[in-house]
């Protein structure tokens, strides 16, 4: 038995090392596919790469197509293209594994970060590798290697190591100070999204210097020593990023308010940590076949939020360290407050559990410790089940979503895989691509404008199926030589005339069948 425990950290540590560099190798192999928020992301590193100033999305102008018009992207935060930047800049590596380099370094700094966050929040070596495979079990982790998801990646290889720098402080200072302005600058250029959690960390740095003691003056003074630089990090992130556009928190979105926004970011342990929302394909917001119908998924989150809630007490009461439990309230209570205020404020955030993902991680250890900790056997054997369970799903989607990356998507120049084009149109637009230098090609999907390399590209909102459409805002005037429109065949008709009706500086449109899916209309005539 002894032999056994002592082998225990070294098999799961080789176990999850062993996991990183089977889907590592595999990702290089079969490259992911790219989500759309990152996508815009992308498309300003090539506005970057053909000499346009930083952070700047430079597209042709509504006003005049022969134009360009240049936007400062503010929407999302620039680290989910300034490392793949680097890796393309640096080690000339094409896209497709600039973003495998970007997901596999991530991957491994988060586990290492949120290794040595466990650890120093109290839990011996057993328990923080084994919250670590069963972060790595989750679907979440397995995704990323399928879907580059941009600010999430980032963010996860950031967190554990600030939530580790939360704990390292014993009095305040000046490399407090330091550490509270850098981590705020740092963290927002992962994902602009950090700044909630932010808050949520320098409060349990506050609460965790002046508990010791009742003396006002001393809880003032810490607070200046961690106010001051936060306030200055915010302040640089307002006037020098998000005061020159709009974002998810500045506008709103037409998700009807229910009773979900106050209960699913109550659910938010579960929904994550236990890849609840993964695995029932979106209880709120669907990715892909509706599992559930609005009504039970209320009634499931509703359940969810209230053994959340009593998951959450349970550590409490059973984890003696007192810095984990401070950390633990403080994050969970600050997202309930900022998603809660955010969906009754029906802001433009949506009901996806990534955005509580860092909870679910923050949980883990400490559920773990409460399972090994409990007198019931049966517990254990539940725990065991559930995290079997979750495993065999997130395996399974893996490796579906990994046959159909190699089978069924199309890649391009980037090396990237397509999920809105297929093969016949992507060969299509490349040879299109490189045989022209002043065309304009049209998409309505982000991602397709990154195989674009030697022209413009523009990417319209699709046409729902209730067709409606907004044209005005979709027009773009003027003519600036051919212009390539690459649609799904179903949109020939009505949708395609459009779609037409926004190029009005064009007459003469052809249409030529790229394959059974995909249709090309161009025109190079001008009105």
């Amino acid at each position: 038995m002894l032999i056994k425990k002592a082998l225990l950290p070294s098999i799961l540590t080789s176990v999850i090392l062993l996991v990183l560099l089977i889907t590592g190798v595999l990702l290089f192999i079969n490259a992911p596919a790219v989500f759309p928020d990152p996508s815009w992301g992308l498309q300003v590193m090539k506005s970057m790469q053909r000499g346009y100033g930083f952070n700047n999305l430079v597209l042709p102008a509504h006003e005049n197509i022969a134009t360009n018009a240049s936007e400062f992207l503010t929407w999302w935060s620039p680290g989910q293209y300034l490392l793949p930047y680097l890796f393309t800049t640096v080690f000339k590596l094409k896209l497709a594994h600039a973003i495998a380099a970007t997901i596999l370094l991530c991957q491994a700094v988060g586990l290492v970060g949120f290794y040595r966050f466990f650890t120093k929040a109290g839990f011996n070596q057993n328990i923080a590798l084994m919250s670590l495979l069963f972060i790595v079990a989750q679907q979440a982790f397995f995704g990323s290697f399928i879907f580059y998801t941009g600010g999430e990646i980032l963010l996860f290889a950031f967190c554990g190591w600030f939530l580790y720098g939360c704990l390292s402080f014993s009095k305040p200072g000046v490399t407090l100070a330091i550490f509270v302005f850098a981590c705020g600058l740092l963290g927002f250029v992962c994902k602009s999204s950090f700044i909630w959690m932010y808050a949520a960390g320098l409060l349990s740095v506050w609460i965790i210097l002046s508990n010791n003691t009742k003396k006002v003056v001393t809880w003032l003074t810490n607070g200046i020593w961690i106010g001051i630089p936060a306030v200055a990090s915010v302040l640089c992130i307002f006037f020098f990023f998000l005061s020159k556009g709009s974002s998810p928190v500045t506008e709103k979105s037409e998700m009807p308010l229910t009773v979900n926004a106050v209960t699913y970011p109550l659910a938010s342990p579960l929904l994550s940590g236990f890849s609840a929302d993964d695995l029932a394909n979106g209880l709120v917001e669907h990715n892909n076949k509706v599992l559930f119908s609005p009504d039970t998924a209320t009634v499931i989150v509703a359940v969810l939020a209230v053994l959340s809630l009593a998951l959450i007490y349970a550590i409490v009461k059973a984890v003696n360290n007192s810095k984990y439990k401070v950390v633990l309230l403080s994050i969970y209570a600050i997202s309930i407050l900022f998603f809660g205020t955010s969906y009754l404020r029906s802001l433009n955030i949506s009901y996806e559990s990534r955005h509580f993902r860092n909870i679910g991680l923050l949980v883990t250890p400490g559920l773990i410790y409460v399972v090994l900790n409990t007198g019931k056997v049966a517990y254990k054997y539940a725990f065991v089940g559930i995290a079997s369970v979750i495993l065999f799903f997130s395996v399974r989607f893996y490796i579906l979503s990994s046959v159909a990356l190699n089978t069924e998507v199309a890649r391009g120049a980037t090396g990237i895989a397509h999920q809105f084009a297929d093969q016949p149109s992507v060969d299509y637009i490349g040879m299109l691509d490189r045989k022209s230098s002043n065309a304009t090609f049209v998409f309505f999907s982000p991602d397709l404008p990154l195989e674009i390399q030697h022209n413009r590209a523009i990417t319209m909102d699709p046409i729902n199926g209730d067709m409606s459409f907004d044209l005005d805002a979709s027009v773009y005037k003027g003519h600036a030589g051919p212009l390539y429109i690459l649609m799904p065949h179903n949109y020939i008709g009505i949708r395609a005339s459009m779609i037409l009706k926004c190029f009005p500086g064009y007459k003469g449109f052809s249409l030529k069948e790229l394959s059974d899916d995909y249709v090309l209309y161009y025109a190079i005539e001008a009105r």
